[in-house]
């Protein structure tokens, strides 16, 4: 039940709840490989966490293209000799109502999150097989708990990601393989519309680092962070 030794790829690592967790499983003795657009963002990270011991490298990540995926999985492999576990958290929101007919925003949703979890997958999954072992976690959202107005096609991408997390576990009940949603409620970062409501990042990462410190016959599959006072 540690962390330490642990090599961990994050998603959407330049800011917010990626940023937070990068910070916190460095700290805690993970070597972290960070990926995210805005590269000089990942850089000053990794220069922090270096400087205060940690270990972590950055990959510029679309996470819309499977080869920027790859170049992720095979620096982890690179620098640290090995993948245990990914961490898909890249996400994008376009809030409005079905009526409104955004079709372009409909399809960046579609792409970055639930095809971006696909191509994370297809990066990792062959590389979790050939060790014996590994763990997809996934961040997902209360949206797809509690559907609301204006939400619908933002919640159908969190949920498609739910349904396949879920579905590649029953793929992989050997023992060899773990799933996790973590579905985040009101978090103050820039995505965030209810920054004002929302918890510290920092929580969050915390929650992901607790479901991945579980003995390996130990599966975190759904777990919910939100703050004290959402409806």
């Amino acid at each position: 039940m540690t962390l330490h030794g642990k090599v961990v790829a994050v998603t959407g690592a330049s800011s917010g709840i990626g940023e937070a967790t990068a910070r916190h499983l460095a700290s805690r003795g993970a070597s972290v490989v960070l990926g995210a657009r805005r590269i000089d963002r990942l850089d000053r990270l990794v220069a922090e966490i270096e400087a205060e011991g940690g270990k972590a490298a950055a990959v510029h990540v679309d996470v819309t293209d499977p080869g920027d995926l790859k170049a992720l999985v095979d620096v982890a492999l690179e620098r640290f000799g090995r993948l245990d576990v990914f961490v898909g958290n890249a996400g994008v929101a376009t809030i409005s109502p079905v009526a409104d007919l955004d079709v372009e925003g409909w399809a960046a949703m579609v792409d970055v999150n639930l095809k971006g979890i696909l191509h994370g997958i297809a990066a990792a999954l062959p590389v979790f097989r050939s060790q014996g072992g590994g763990h997809f976690v996934s961040v997902v959202s209360t949206a797809g708990l509690r559907i609301v107005p204006t939400q619908a096609v933002y919640a159908g991408t969190k949920n498609a990601v739910r349904t396949l997390m879920e579905g590649l576990r029953q793929e992989n009940t050997d023992g060899t393989l773990r799933t996790t949603s973590i579905s985040p409620g009101y978090v103050r970062t820039d995505f965030s519309g209810n920054a004002e409501l929302g918890i510290d990042p920092r929580a969050v990462g915390r929650a992901i680092a607790f479901a991945i410190e579980q003995p390996e016959d130990v599966e975190i599959g759904d777990l919910t962070i939100r703050p004290t006072r959402q409806g």
